[in-house]
């Protein structure tokens, strides 16, 4: 099978920064994954089954690479539609869906777009299980979902799965992380936790050794989770958060009430603030946390409602600048929950922005923390978040719709005396504004936050 007629530049692989909860190329360059998610037939990357139109495909990635998109989520395959399984029988790999992996994999390397992977898309396995290739009627291993983590036919099919693709994809720098298993639950195991958390360590495992046998070094790893599920199965968190084997956590942001339905803006962005802040207390330190996934999936699925663009784009915009702002890595990634099921241009736009920031702190030695009680805000109504260590620190203010200040003061306490570089950004529309102030004796730094009757980010950082 050929590949597309494009180069394949040697791309740097990410790892987890040395001395912080972010992430880094081989080189020490902060990274981070701005992006959202993505599927292999949906409209932008669906022209490339069986190169029906790999010229568009194409015109996307390098918009995105324009967009500071540097990151995908994409699952291996997706069974909403049969044709689209990655293996047509259990252990049959699709020549065409392989072809067309080929091809994701070398734009992303042309293009600079770093793939998440996950091996399957369990929301419609789910669904479809009666035509899933790993159900024991279609000749696969597993009797029943339920036993997928317990079966070791399954556990050594999935194996067989992840190892081909890394054989055939790993040693590819365009592959930032494998999503060991999308959504993780108690109910792949018939609720037993303990066998959850030695199905992790043994596909962990093995994926690994395969990936130090071929290419001498492994892709990092995780899990991911629907966050409603951690309050009725807390024993997930030890897998999820804190399981030995994975490099950093990811959680899907679907509260119910403020971000799968949301009837406003600023809610969902204190939802997305308090839960990642409840999180990150809850990973050993130095783990990276992001969100990977996140979207008003009960206003699109249940109730068929796409969002009104401009209010969608407010709403993505403040969960991922809150998402930064309480400790995570980059801003989120977004399920598109919309029909046409893409991104709209005001979401790139606002990623843009985010990813123009980010090279305003130096993430290699953010050792984060939320802000809390250093933190104090005055004459303002809104979400105000932030995180912070002794010589840097990220702000986020979104005001309610009433407020109408024209500028806003902050103290923060805790900072090492010194001169700080203090940068402030719209994030509606980019515009920078830059001082240098110098701290008290006690470490306080007090900064007047211009223009914040809009949503404004503020960087911080200690000026050698």
């Amino acid at each position: 099978m050929k590949r597309l007629a494009v180069s394949s530049p040697t791309q740097e692989w990410i790892g987890c920064a040395a001395g912080a909860p972010y992430f880094e190329t081989e080189s020490g360059k902060s990274w981070a994954p701005v992006g959202f998610n993505d599927a292999i037939t949906w409209p932008t990357l669906a022209p490339l089954y069986r190169r029906r139109d790999p010229v568009a495909v194409e015109r996307h990635f390098a918009m995105l690479r324009d967009m500071g998109v540097t990151c995908l989520r994409l699952m291996l395959d997706y069974n909403q539609v049969r044709h689209r399984n990655l293996e047509s029988r259990c252990g049959q790999f699709s020549p065409a869906m392989v072809q067309m992996w080929d091809d994701l994999i070398a734009l992303g390397e042309v293009y600079g777009v770093r793939f998440v992977l996950t091996p399957f898309d369990t929301f419609w396995m789910a669904r479809r299980w009666r035509t899933h290739p790993y159900a024991r009627a279609n000749g696969g291993p597993s009797a029943q979902i339920t036993q997928m983590f317990t079966c070791p036919d399954t556990r050594t099919a999935i194996k067989n799965r992840l190892g081909f693709a890394t054989r055939r994809w790993g040693s590819s720098g365009a592959i930032f992380a494998w999503d060991l298993w999308n959504e993780i639950d108690l109910n792949y195991a018939g609720g037993d936790a303990a066998a959850c958390h030695d199905f992790v360590s043994d596909i962990s495992a093995s994926l690994r050794s395969d990936e130090i046998r071929l290419h001498g070094r492994s892709h990092l790893q995780t899990v991911s989770v629907f966050a409603p599920a951690l309050k009725e199965r807390p024993a997930l968190d030890d897998i999820v958060f804190r399981h030995p084997s994975l490099d950093f956590a990811s959680i899907h942001l679907y509260e119910r009430g403020t971000i799968d339905n949301p009837r406003d803006t600023l809610a969902p962005a204190q939802a997305t603030a308090r839960l990642m802040a409840q999180s990150a207390l809850k990973c050993p330190p130095g783990r990276p946390l992001h969100d990977s996934e996140h979207g008003p999936i009960h206003s699109f699925k249940d109730k068929r409602i796409t969002l009104p663009d401009a209010f969608d784009i407010e709403y993505f915009r403040r969960m991922q600048w809150a998402h930064l702002a309480s400790g995570g890595a980059g801003g989120g990634m977004r399920w598109p929950n919309r029909h046409p099921h893409v991104p709209i241009q005001g979401m790139y736009d606002a990623q843009k922005i985010l990813a123009d920031f980010l090279p305003l702190i130096d993430w290699g030695c953010f050792q984060r923390q939320p802000l809390d009680r250093r933190l104090a805000v005055h004459d303002f109504d809104g979400l105000a978040t932030g995180c912070g260590d002794a010589r840097q620190a990220v702000l986020c203010l979104q005001p309610g719709r009433a407020h109408c200040s024209n500028g806003t003061a902050v103290t923060i306490a805790g900072f090492e005396p010194g001169i700080y570089a203090v940068t402030q950004v719209s994030t509606i529309t980019g515009a920078r504004d830059f001082a240098q102030l110098q701290t008290t004796q006690g470490g306080e730094l007090t900064v007047l936050v211009q223009g914040s009757g809009q949503d404004m980010a503020v960087a911080i950082a200690r000026a050698e």
